[in-house]
């Protein structure tokens, strides 16, 4: 049987029943009320590491790769930034889940009239199949230069990937996040190894996380740098952590919404260390192998992977390269068609059975991918990439945009409404994301 629940008034939205947010995992995950920081903090890793994973997809891959490349160490600073601004918008969005017991998608439903909130969710759906797209050829590449799989039959092959969603979820949501954590451990070795056998220099490193005037005055950084941000900050991840903070059983109490606050922060932001860490890697990598040897045309992840090996004079690093995308494209797989099934539920207030929704998610990213691999092959399916993550570029915005104003408002949060530091912080970050995405797409289809 759903649960339900009721919003009082006094939250500032609707007083009716409603189903919550994912209603066969919701607050299915007990938390210790009595115990130390440790095991309380135990008890809330999960949704993190499953945000963390967008920021780390291979969509990011094609962009740190070309950075790196191209401009050695400068556009460390870019991750670094583009971190920052994710790890604040992501407790906005958790915040939001575990104060009203709404999802994003639920409160734009809820705030705005019904040709709005479709208008929204078209805007979303689009944004979710575009990085279901991302996934789809990541795992199908990976697939590719692993086992020499053709690109068309690793396309088809990802299809398959929503019966071991629903058979994963079956077994509780905790399973979900610990074959997630397992994938993100995976990535890590990888890119540990990749780092070891490249030989970075640390304090040219050190000195790329500090941000420099040339990534605005030189036209091709700022285009790359600005692709780096767009591919960081994902809008399905707004989506989808204010939903999944839901699964833990936490009192419908001020004090235990504030605990509950404080220990789901801890994991967003540590995981997001994490994600900040790979695709660090992954332009440390793509530097010190390629722009320093005069290979800085490499651009895309097949002449990444292919030139591995020779250019560091090892066995393992292309292989190791390959298992990480392979990682990454199944991680972002789990997290993407729960995202689907969040943004549906909450826009439409439309339950259809999950193995639907997932195949609908994944057919929609699966029939562009494979009749570009049929026509275009290798390079058809890179430009597809760089696509994908202009489009999810181009919602952000209508995502980000409704998260700031929700959460600062005092009639829908209560007490926990964004201090106004908080605020006019999160509406900065909100201008500076809005205007350098709307740069990007008139860069792209323009200039």
């Amino acid at each position: 049987m759903e649960k339900t629940i009721t919003i009082k008034k006094e939250d500032g939205w609707p007083s009716k029943g409603d189903t919550p947010s994912l209603p066969e995992v919701y607050r299915s995950i007990k938390v210790p009320q009595k115990g130390s920081f440790w095991k309380k903090l135990a008890a809330f890793i999960g949704p993190g590491l499953m945000v963390a994973v967008g920021y780390m997809d291979p969509g990011n891959w094609a962009t740190d790769i070309a950075g790196g490349a191209r401009f050695g160490y400068t556009l460390l600073s870019v991750i670094l930034i583009s971190n920052l601004f994710a790890m604040l918008l992501q407790h906005l969005s958790l915040k939001l889940g575990i104060a009203t017991g709404r999802d994003l998608a639920q409160a734009c439903r809820d705030a705005y009239s019904k040709p709005v909130s479709f208008v929204l969710w078209i805007l979303c759906e689009v944004a979710i199949a575009a990085c279901d797209l991302a996934e789809v050829i990541g795992s199908a590449v990976a697939l590719n230069l692993l086992f020499g799989i053709p690109l068309t039959v690793g396309i088809l092959i990802t299809a398959f990937d929503v019966l071991l969603i629903l058979f994963l979820q079956s077994k509780g949501f905790r399973i979900i996040e610990a074959i997630v954590g397992a994938l993100i451990v995976v990535i890590l070795f990888c890119f540990g190894y990749e780092i070891l056998v490249s030989n970075p220099d640390f304090m040219a490193i050190a000195g790329g996380l500090v941000p420099k005037t040339e990534i605005v005055f030189n036209p091709d950084m700022l285009y790359i740098a600005i692709g780096i941000l767009g591919a960081t900050v994902m809008p399905h991840n707004l989506y989808l952590h204010s939903s999944i903070v839901q699964t833990r059983d936490i009192p419908d109490t001020s004090a235990g919404k504030k605990s509950a606050i404080k220990f789901a922060t801890i994991d967003s932001t540590a995981s997001l260390f994490i994600a900040f860490f790979i695709n660090a890697s992954i332009l440390i990598m793509a530097a010190a192998t390629f722009h320093f040897t005069d290979n800085r045309q490499v651009a895309d992840i097949h002449e990444a992977y292919h030139l591995l090996d020779p250019l560091l004079g090892v066995e393992l690093a292309s292989l190791f390269f390959g298992i990480a995308l392979l990682a990454s494209g199944q991680n972002s797989t789990l997290t993407g068609t729960l995202a689907g099934q969040i943004v549906m539920e909450g826009f439409l207030n439309l339950r259809l059975k999950p193995w639907i929704r997932r195949l609908i998610t994944r057919l929609i990213a699966i029939v562009p991918a494979l009749i570009v691999a049929i026509i275009y092959g290798e390079q058809g399916t890179s430009e597809l990439l760089v696509l994908s993550q202009v489009i999810l570029s181009l919602q952000l915005s209508f995502a980000v945009v409704p998260l700031v104003s929700f959460t600062s408002d005092k009639a829908k949060m209560g007490e926990f409404v964004n201090p106004a530091w908080v605020k006019y912080t999160a509406w900065a970050v909100s201008v500076v994301i809005i205007s350098l995405n709307a740069y990007l797409l008139f860069e792209t289809f323009f200039g």
